[in-house]
Formats: C-alpha cells, structure tokens, sequence
C-alpha cells in the first residue's frame, strides 16, 4: 500500500521532542508527547479538562484525516482520557496539534514534557453529497436505535 508523504512543521517550543512516531512496525497510531514546558507540568485534578501541546503541525493531503485517540495505559492507570475522542485534525488545519486531555480518575495526574499523552491514527475520509428524500429505503433494523439490536440482552 502506498502511503502518501505528509509534511511536519516542528514549533520552535517542541524543541528536543520526538515528533509523532509508531512504537511498533505494526502500530495504528503515532504516540504524541506533551510539548508543555519542562519547568511547568501540569497537575489535572479529578474532572478537569486541559488542551495539551504537542509542539507540531502537520499538511495532511486533500482525503485524509487525523484521529486523536487516548493512549490505553493512561486511560486504565489513571483514568485520563482524550475528551472529544476520537479529536478529527482536517486536512485544512495548519496550526498545533492539541490534545484535549480529561481526567476521569480520582487522583491528579502530572502532564508532563515528554510524556506520551496520546495517539494520531491517520486515515481516509470521504465527503458525500447529501440528497433530501422525503423517504428512505427499509432496512430489517429500520429505526431501531440504542439497543436495538439485541447487544445487551441475555
């Protein structure tokens, strides 16, 4: 499969950082490091929500999105979570990748320079054109919603 380049502007403030990187040559998503400063880490308190630096831009090709997604031993550990999980980057958006960070644990947890904070899973997107109709095709499921179709029953 035929990867497209995609260009990566480091901000003067992630210098010394790693930029977006997979752990694993089977890796879905890049780790993202905090890109605060290393004399200011941040406390999240229980419930508190921060926009995390990650000290890049990235120019992602007309048909592909990026994907915030939490990092699972933040999430299990310490109940930190990405807040608008998963967080869409356009492939319009020039400015710093952030990380919206959620604290859902019961403990404050230090953010900290370096730190892998989350992942960016980068993927296709395709616009459709919307068609009003004042009816739709059915469906065996039709309207059903939440529930509907029986996960969650015994």
């Amino acid at each position: 499969m035929t990867t497209p380049p995609v260009k990566i502007q480091r901000l003067p403030h992630a210098a010394g950082l790693p930029l977006p990187a997979y752990a694993t040559p089977g890796a879905a998503g890049m780790d993202l490091t905090c890109a605060l400063p290393a004399d200011a880490p941040l406390s999240l308190a229980p419930g508190d929500c921060a926009a995390i630096p990650t000290g890049f831009a990235i120019a992602l090709p007309e048909g592909f999105e990026a994907q915030v997604r939490p990092r699972s031993g933040l999430a299990r550990n310490h109940g930190v979570t990405v807040l608008n999980s998963p967080g869409t980057v356009d492939c319009d958006y020039r400015g710093e990748i952030a990380v919206l960070l959620v604290n859902h644990g019961r403990a404050s947890v230090e953010i900290s320079r370096g730190m892998r904070i989350a992942q960016m899973v980068v993927a296709p997107v395709v616009q459709i054109m919307l068609e009003e109709s004042g009816e739709l095709s059915q469906t065996a499921r039709g309207s059903g919603g939440f529930g509907s179709t029986g996960l969650g029953s015994p």
